[in-house]
């Protein structure tokens, strides 16, 4: 099957529907006109920016340069999931340290099983297939991260005093703030879990959607989604978990003392 190429007054005519959409949210004054805008141009100026850097990866396929994307993609992350926290840990730099920690060990640790067990590419480094499933990765588990660890500080914060006085009572860190850290963990897997749930009835996944614009079987198609959502609740899990238990526990001293110094005092 042939690949139909786009052009640019093909690009132009799709761009056009964005002005249509920031002339009517000027019109209903919602005041996201410049977000609008804003987000489309940097929208097209990294994805040009890294379509020539997928081109000069796919044409080394030198893992040297691979592990060095994936480190530039795992850092921006690291920045967004930090960008979102309102609350974040004083300093920001623990935010930070402890988001990046959360995707590094989850979103690597399952790209790398699909690569080698699953899949089983070789080379393990292949840019066709590395790039892209830490790419999908990385961008789910940031959106589960954030949430959950902007969920954890704030919630804490409001409830200082339940947890506080559970703590005069004799109980543990862990138990004095359960609530805050379970509803945390929930909060950071509702957007998978509900994206599982209608995946295929009320959405087709853009995976899915590429593969078969660009002539893949639709079976085969839904074999690589299914693939995909699986790795991606994974990892968006095992990165969610990971983060609200390590951010929890820094924000309790050894004597199980709640340390609300280590929080900032809202958004900056």
């Amino acid at each position: 099957m042939n690949i139909i190429t786009l052009s640019g007054l093909d690009l132009t005519l799709a761009a056009f529907l964005i002005f249509l959409l920031g002339v009517l949210s000027l019109f209903l004054r919602l005041g996201q006109t410049r977000q609008l805008f804003t987000a489309s141009v940097r929208c097209t100026v990294q994805l040009l920016i890294m379509g020539l850097i997928l081109k000069l990866l796919f044409a080394a396929a030198n893992p040297a340069a691979i592990i060095i994307m994936a480190f530039v993609m795992l850092l921006s992350a690291g920045q967004a999931v930090t960008s979102r926290i309102h609350r974040p840990l004083a300093g920001r730099w623990w935010s930070y340290f402890f988001g990046v920690s959360a995707m590094f060990l989850s979103s690597f640790t399952v790209t790398l099983f699909a690569l080698l067990i699953i899949i089983d590419i070789k080379p393990w480094y292949t840019p066709q297939y590395a790039i892209p499933l830490l790419g999908m990765l990385l961008g789910n588990t940031m959106t589960g991260v954030a949430l959950s660890m902007d969920t954890l500080t704030t919630t804490v914060f409001q409830h200082k005093n339940i947890i506080e006085g559970r703590l005069m009572l004799g109980e543990k860190w862990r138990d004095a703030a359960r609530d805050q850290i379970t509803g945390a963990i929930r909060t950071g897997l509702t957007p998978i879990i509900n994206s599982m749930a209608t995946t295929g009835i009320v959405a087709l996944p853009g995976m899915m959607t590429g593969q078969i614009l660009a002539g893949s079987p639709p079976m085969v198609a839904v074999t690589y989604q299914i693939l995909i959502m699986f790795l991606i609740a994974a990892g968006t899990g095992f990165g969610v978990i990971l983060a609200v238990q390590i951010t929890a526990r820094h924000l309790f001293d050894h004597r199980h003392r709640l340390r609300l110094d280590r929080l900032s005092d809202g958004d900056i």
